[in-house]
């Protein structure tokens, strides 16, 4: 990259950050400082004036109890931009709360941020227009699976290959990784969020209640899980009756919600077995001896690892905080320039996963 001495000056008064831009949480990773930021990509907008009222924390207290002229949005939707103004504002606004918070002057940063494998090039552009528009200097993109992998630990340099699955909120990405490239990958979306949406579902359907959306994704942490657990438990969820309207309260076992988790959790299966199967026989062979690594909060549904090892046969195990694996590979990147290129330069070339 040609020097530019504008950049270079601005660079004295700014840190460089890592952002992982995710459909459920946004962290955002400051060069020599770790992470600083962890909050809800939500905000809470006036509908009749368009202001910005809340972001992250705050505007996610909002949903569900927000007067009608207030609304609590996502602007990320399945892994990508759905509202491109309101992801620029709070870009703009979680960049700047980090130099403010640090004393660092001028928010110009160089920021690096992870996108799922499966967007389009329109969707690159937006992604990469809305850190600009909201004050990077310079904005570098990252495949989550290539920087999960990297925040993991995993040695994504070497010649032999090493496989990575990055469930999210709105995407589950898989990926097999050789040489710094990635050799094969699949994205669908299918993820936490869909997971919540599949209790909400059966909650309706068997028990005749209408529960929100917190409510699902508290019941899927609590008593979420993928594989039979040594000791089965109950949870009370509370809602509303579909029939009367009025306050409602049911105990359900871990038994059902693994029922109703089954459908998201065998296409997440699915994905991975596909990826396997195309994989070349050599990075195979590298696959069973390294196992396959699982990040994202999806990894923490209990079960899941030893589920997807009775599945693939392959050994299977969760990397060190998962959820911050995509922000800390982001980070990793920044301290290394040859990293940035070459990653860089992969995603401008690589082929759209299948």
């Amino acid at each position: 990259m040609a020097f530019n001495p504008v950049s270079s000056f601005l660079g004295l008064f700014s840190h460089d950050v890592g952002i992982d831009l995710g459909t459920a949480n946004t962290l955002v990773m400051v060069k020599g400082r770790g992470i600083v930021i962890d909050e809800p990509s939500v905000v809470a907008i006036d509908k009749l004036s368009k202001k910005v009222l809340a972001i992250g924390a705050e505007a996610k207290r909002m949903v569900g109890r927000t007067p009608s002229n207030i609304i609590a949005v996502r602007p990320l939707k399945d892994g990508v931009i759905s509202d491109f103004h309101v992801t620029e504002r709070m870009l703009h606004y979680f960049i700047r709360a980090v130099h403010e918070r640090y004393g660092f002057g001028i928010p110009r940063p160089r920021v690096v941020i992870g996108i799922p494998s499966g967007v389009t090039e329109v969707e690159k552009r937006a992604v990469h227009d809305a850190a600009l528009n909201a004050g990077a200097r310079e904005a570098y993109l990252i495949e989550e699976p290539m920087a999960a992998a990297i925040g993991a630990g995993l040695p994504i340099m070497e010649p032999s290959g090493c496989m990575i699955v990055d469930i999210g909120g709105g995407t589950t990405e898989v990926a097999v990784i050789a040489l710094g490239g990635i050799v094969e990958s699949h994205s669908i979306r299918t993820a936490g969020d869909e997971m919540d949406q599949e209790i909400i579902t059966y909650t309706r359907q068997v028990h005749n209640m209408i529960i929100g959306e917190r409510t699902a994704e508290e019941i899927k942490i609590q008593a979420g899980s993928a594989y039979p657990l040594d000791e089965e438990e109950t949870v009370e969820i509370r809602g509303r009756d579909l029939a009367t309207g009025l306050p409602k309260a049911v105990e359900v076992s871990t038994v059902e919600i693994r029922d109703a988790l089954s459908g998201p959790v065998g296409q997440i299966i699915e994905s991975v077995r596909l990826a396997i199967e195309v994989t070349p026989p050599e990075l195979v062979a590298d696959l069973m001896f390294k196992g396959i690594c699982l990040a994202g909060g999806g990894a923490l549904l209990r079960g899941l690892d030893r589920r997807l090892q009775q599945e693939t046969k392959f050994p299977v195990y969760v990397a060190d905080d998962p959820l911050t694996c995509v922000v800390r590979g982001c980070g990793e990147v920044l301290e290394e320039a040859r990293m940035l290129a070459k990653v860089h330069s992969a995603l401008a070339q690589r082929k759209p996963p299948r």
